[in-house]
């Protein structure tokens, strides 16, 4: 990524997005406090949107000056480094975190590993196919699936607009409202003769989420080429209906917790994460037009966090990290209980966070050394 690429405020949102993130995953009493601070929205929307906004901001400029093949290729390097992050993170888990969960008798792990433990062979080639994604090890994929179909919409959306991929996107997104991808998983069963039980697929229905991801392509690649149709203002009457719903939501949550509708079970597909309920979508857009909007202000007048800014700079080191960090507390001291000492969760997220802030920093580093390296055979 080029200095011209390098923005402090994305990097700091990222490392909010982060930061969150291992707040919710870790096996600590915070996790729920702490979970979807914001409203009825969590840290793995932003972390996505954000990702392709990169993406479509990175990737626009390259394909412009380099040519449409070069920036395809660019995608394919990045989705094939994404799989091999995967396939080690699979490993770690089917040896190190399932021996560990098996010796301690943990049973978060136990219950994880289900699949693994009762078809060992099938769930691992599975597991390296993305076709097995056990919890929290599910949204990679997905992001693999989408970095590979993005240089086509992305060269699509160069040439010819946007209007017939946000519209197609938007269409998805409805149909998987209407479960679209139980529909799939069927068809993709009967063709491969996988049958992998669908609780073990993967909880993230890639039919709803592409709809962000393409958005945030969209608006990364409108903001590459300064698309002055792409405006960060916003009429009056647009912002003050957006911050109506966003305080709405943000009071909800904290006065009825994640879940909006406690006593109407039924009516939670509304704000539902996986298929990214249309309630949700609303949310997530209402604080996505009030980052834009509020931007250059929050910019001019809140203190940098240079923390966030690091992490965020090594988003994909550090999000492996925190899965890493995540396992081990789940392997070693399972999900947390009343009975346990606040001291054993301390330590979980000092131990945590100390890892991220190392990795984060000896990846800075490693970017150092490489653009030295690329200065002095330039040169």
């Amino acid at each position: 990524m080029t200095a011209d690429d390098r923005r402090w405020e994305l990097d700091a949102l990222r490392g909010l997005m982060l930061v969150l993130m291992t707040f919710t995953h870790l096996p600590t009493r915070l996790a729920d406090p702490l979970g979807q601070p914001f409203g009825f929205v969590s840290a793995a929307e932003g972390f996505v949107f954000l990702s392709a906004y990169m993406a479509g901001r990175v990737y626009s400029r390259r394909g412009l000056r380099h040519g449409g093949q070069e920036m395809t290729s660019a995608f394919r390097r990045r989705a094939l480094k994404l799989y091999l992050v995967q396939a080690a993170l699979m490993v770690f888990l089917f040896s190190a975190i399932a021996a560990a969960g098996v010796i301690a008798r943990q049973d978060a792990v136990l219950n994880m590993l289900g699949f693994y433990f009762e078809q060992p062979l099938k769930a691992f080639v599975a597991g390296l196919t993305l076709l097995y994604n056990p919890p929290l090890l599910d949204i990679l994929p997905m992001y693999i699936v989408l970095m590979i179909l993005s240089p086509i919409v992305l060269l699509h959306g160069l040439r010819h607009g946007w209007t017939a991929i946000l519209a197609a996107s938007l269409a998805v997104w409805l149909a998987a409202q209407f479960d679209l991808g139980a529909g799939v998983r069927d068809i993709a069963d009967a063709l491969t003769g996988s049958k992998i039980p669908v609780r073990h697929t993967g909880a993230f229905d890639l039919f709803g989420w592409q709809f962000l991801w393409m958005a945030g392509l969209w608006l990364g690649s409108s903001h590459a080429l300064r698309d002055p149709r792409v405006d960060a203002r916003f009429p009056p009457a647009m912002v003050a209906a957006a911050w109506t719903w966003a305080l709405v939501c943000l009071a909800w949550r904290h006065m009825v917790g994640q879940t909006p509708f406690p006593a109407a079970p039924e009516l939670n597909v509304l704000f539902d994460k996986w298929r990214v309920g249309p309630l949700r979508l609303l949310d997530f857009v209402s604080l996505l037009l009030l980052v834009m909007h509020h931007g250059a202000w929050l910019a001019a007048h809140l203190p940098r966090w240079r923390v966030l800014e690091t992490l965020g700079a090594a988003a994909l080191p550090v999000f492996c990290a925190h899965l890493v960090a995540t396992l081990t507390a789940l392997a070693l001291v399972g999900t947390p209980t009343p009975q346990r000492p606040w001291a054993v969760d301390a330590v979980v997220l000092i131990a945590a966070f100390a890892l991220l802030w190392f990795v984060a920093r000896a990846s800075a580093w490693v970017d150092q050394q490489a653009g030295a390296l690329r200065t002095r055979i330039s040169g």
